[in-house]
C-alpha cells in the first residue's frame, strides 16, 4: 500500500483498543496508524484480525516499547520471533523503538523492567545500542527509526548529549531517528530551566537533515511542582507545537504521529489534533519556500 501523500505531510494517530471500531467504521480522515507491536504478538485473537482489516485501509507502523536497544543484554530469541512474525504479516511502513534499556539480570534471571529506561551517553553504551540495532536490523531486513525519551535522571558519565548520542546511533547504523517533541519538552522542564523553545531548537540543530524519518506529538499533564511526567494523557501543548514547527522547517515533510495513551478522547478529538498537526506543517514548510524564494 503506497504511503505517499504528494508532498505533504503524512499524519496519523496512535490507534488502541477502544477506538477499534471507530476506525474500521469511520471515513477514513488519517494517513496512518500506529501500534504498539507487543500488542499483536499473538499468533490470533481478535486484536490481531482487527489490525489486519485496518492494514486493508491504513499503512501501519510498529512501534515497539520492550525490545530494550540499549540493555547490556541480548534481545530474547522469542521476543524477536514474535516480532518478525507480526512484522512479515502487517508489513509496516516503519518500524520504531526506543534508546533506552529494558533488559537486566537479577539472581542469574532474565527480567524485564516494564518501563524505558534511559541509559547514559557514553562510547559504551554507543557500541552496545548500536550492536544491538544492528543485530536487530538484520533479523528483521528492516530498518529502525529509534526514538528520544522521557528520562528523569541524569548521568554524569554522559559525554554527548541524546542528540549526539542519536547522531551517532543513525550514522553507524543507518537506522533513521524517531524525534519526539514532547520528550523533548518534558526534559527541558525537568533539568534545562523550561525554556522548551531553546531546548527544540539547540536539540534538532544537531541531528543532520535526513536523519529523521518520524516526529511524534504528545501532551504531558504539567503539575504546579515537582516532575513532569510525559503521561501521554492531554492533547498536544502550544509549546510541543511550536517545537513541531521548529522541526518540520528543519528536516521537511516528516511522517508525523499524534499519541494519546491515557484518558483517551473520542476519536473525533484524535482526529482533530492530526489535523491541526497537518495545518501547521503545511504552514511551516510553506514559509520555508518563501523565504528560500521557491515557487
Amino acid at each position: 500500500m503506497s504511503v505517499k501523500r504528494n508532498n505533504d505531510v503524512l499524519v496519523g494517530v496512535g490507534l488502541r483498543h477502544p477506538h477499534f471500531t471507530d476506525i474500521l467504521t469511520s471515513e477514513k480522515a488519517v494517513d496512518f496508524v500506529e501500534v504498539h507491536s507487543e500488542n499483536f504478538f499473538s499468533s490470533g485473537g481478535a486484536a490481531l484480525s482487527v489490525l489486519r482489516q485496518v492494514r486493508e485501509n491504513y499503512p501501519v507502523s510498529l512501534h515497539s516499547t520492550s525490545m530494550g536497544l540499549g540493555s547490556h543484554h541480548n534481545i530474547p530469541v522469542d521476543y524477536l520471533q514474535r516480532l518478525k512474525r507480526l512484522t512479515d504479516d502487517i508489513d509496516p511502513f516503519l518500524m520504531s523503538e526506543h534508546a533506552c534499556f529494558t533488559w537486566g539480570q537479577q539472581q542469574g534471571q532474565l527480567i524485564h523492567s516494564g518501563d524505558l529506561l534511559p541509559i547514559a551517553h557514553t562510547r559504551q553504551n554507543l557500541k552496545v545500542i548500536c550492536e544491538q540495532i544492528d543485530s536487530v536490523q538484520n533479523y528483521l531486513g528492516r530498518h529502525l527509526v529509534i526514538e528520544n525519551v522521557s528520562a528523569y535522571v541524569q548521568f554524569d558519565e554522559s559525554y554527548l548529549s541524546e542528540a549526539e548520542f542519536l547522531a551517532q546511533v543513525a550514522l553507524q547504523t543507518d537506522a533513521k531517528i524517531l524525534l519526539d517533541i514532547n520528550n523533548i519538552a518534558v526534559n527541558s522542564l525537568n533539568f534545562e530551566q523550561g525554556n522548551i523553545a531553546k531546548s527544540v531548537e539547540d536539540y534538532i540543530n544537531v541531528l543532520p537533515v535526513g536523519s529523521v524519518a518520524q516526529i511524534h506529538l504528545a501532551g504531558a499533564t504539567i503539575p504546579e511542582s515537582g516532575l513532569v511526567i510525559d503521561d501521554h494523557a492531554c492533547p498536544v501543548t502550544d509549546d510541543v507545537w511550536r517545537g513541531y514547527e521548529q522541526a518540520i522547517k528543519r528536516f521537511g515533510a516528516i511522517a508525523t504521529l499524534i499519541e494519546w495513551d491515557n484518558n483517551l478522547p473520542d476519536w473525533s478529538v484524535l482526529v482533530e489534533e492530526a489535523e491541526k498537526a497537518r495545518v501547521i506543517a503545511q504552514q511551516s514548510l510553506l514559509s520555508q519556500d518563501e523565504l528560500r524564494g521557491d515557487s
